[in-house]
């Protein structure tokens, strides 16, 4: 099996892209990933993406990306897995390389939902959800997570203001993310005291709707390798019953735990060793299950240790360095990838002011529904 190296990475500014289309946002980060990894011609394009059909009435994503991008000849498709579309696309297109089926790969991320009006676009991210139950009795995405946030909140005795904390360490994040939607940070007191949205779900606690696109360019070791290099040093994914509500556990991420647990066997390493994640943090409650599920804290401690400091961008373990799916923005199809890109960055040191320092590891988990699928993978420094 193959090493495979990032080579090279891109990205656009999470926002409202009015003037550009699906196509222009993926060209976008592809070429200056492509740049990046000084390759002219990858052997493959993966495509993250959920709904551009529905958005863009545009599928074939992965033939007209080709074809924008002048690489005609180029195999290339997409790959769909709600809001781990992206993180499944690299998933993919790391068994390629690493089983030599291609010596480079142009992985994109992207989505386009600003051009959705509001309630086109809370029916954009139920596609993800159970036609037959979910979506045929109307429950949104963030009616499904107002759900699980009381069921965390009464189960752990999590109190509003513990909760709060997540998008806290988020927003102070992104205010130096020159690439996130919402550079500003809040307080506790904002968060806990935004406008409801679903009882107990506050504005604050839940990722906005954004465009944007990122790319990265995947390499075997046989090929020009930087200094310094980083590999993914794992890959793995996993599911779970698609309606949370009918798990043994709801409050068991066990798609989650099932592919950190393959993906730290892979690598060879504990979660002692990770320097910093990414995590899915979509919705506060869904931040803090996320933590507990990867082993980055106890069953329940997860509010409490983000409230104590522990995740911090100088804590034991950061999280959503650059503001994560709360402040970086949520484009759902994209998302795996910028996890990728600004993991990537943190290991290169190129993070800037987000910079955690000394990084040599760092771990990425992006999620599908309420934990239906997830995706986690390992990037390591090796020179």
């Amino acid at each position: 099996m193959k090493r495979v190296i990032i080579a090279g990475a891109g990205l656009t500014k999470v926002g409202d892209h009015w003037n550009k289309s699906i196509l222009d946002l993926a060209v976008d980060a592809a070429t200056a990933a492509l740049k990046d990894a000084g390759i002219a011609t990858p052997d493959q394009i993966i495509i993250g993406n959920m709904f551009s059909g529905f958005s863009s009435s545009q599928e074939s994503l992965g033939a007209m990306a080709a074809d924008a991008l002048r690489l005609w000849g180029v195999p290339a498709f997409k790959v769909e897995s709600s809001g781990a579309s992206g993180s499944m696309a690299l998933h993919v297109a790391d068994s390629l390389v690493k089983s030599g089926q291609a010596n480079s790969a142009l992985v994109i991320g992207v989505e386009k939902m600003r051009d959705l009006e509001p309630s086109e676009a809370a029916r954009a991210t139920s596609l993800g959800e159970s036609s037959e139950y979910v979506q045929f009795f109307g429950i949104s995405q963030t009616a499904l997570g107002a759900l699980i946030t009381q069921l965390y909140m009464q189960e752990y005795e999590v109190t509003r203001d513990e909760l709060s904390c997540f998008p806290v360490i988020a927003h102070k994040n992104a205010v130096t993310s020159e690439h996130a939607q919402f550079r500003k940070a809040v307080s506790i007191a904002d968060v806990s005291r935004s406008m409801p949205v679903s009882d107990p779900l506050r504005l604050l606690d839940c990722a906005p709707v954004g465009d944007g696109a990122a790319a990265v360019v995947l390499s075997n070791d046989d090929g020009m390798v930087k200094d310094p290099a980083i590999e993914i040093a794992a890959s793995a994914a996993s599911t779970d019953s698609a309606n949370f509500y009918q798990r043994d556990d709801m409050l068991e991420f066990m798609a989650t735990r099932r592919a950190v647990t393959k993906a730290l066997s892979l690598a060879g390493i504990s979660v002692r060793d990770i320097d910093f994640a990414e995590i899915n943090d979509s919705y506060s409650a869904v931040a803090g299950l996320s933590v507990e599920a990867l082993g980055l804290s106890k069953m329940g401690e997860g509010a409490r240790d983000a409230r104590d400091g522990k995740f911090d961008i100088k804590g034991k373990v950061p999280i959503s360095t650059y503001g994560g799916l709360k402040g970086r923005g949520n484009p759902v199809g994209a998302t795996g990838i910028y996890q990728i890109v600004e993991a990537y960055h943190q290991l290169v040191g190129k993070a800037k002011a987000n910079q955690v320092v000394d990084a040599k590891i760092g771990l990425t988990h992006n999620m599908g529904g309420i934990d239906s699928a997830a995706v986690v993978h390992i990037l390591r420094r090796i020179s």
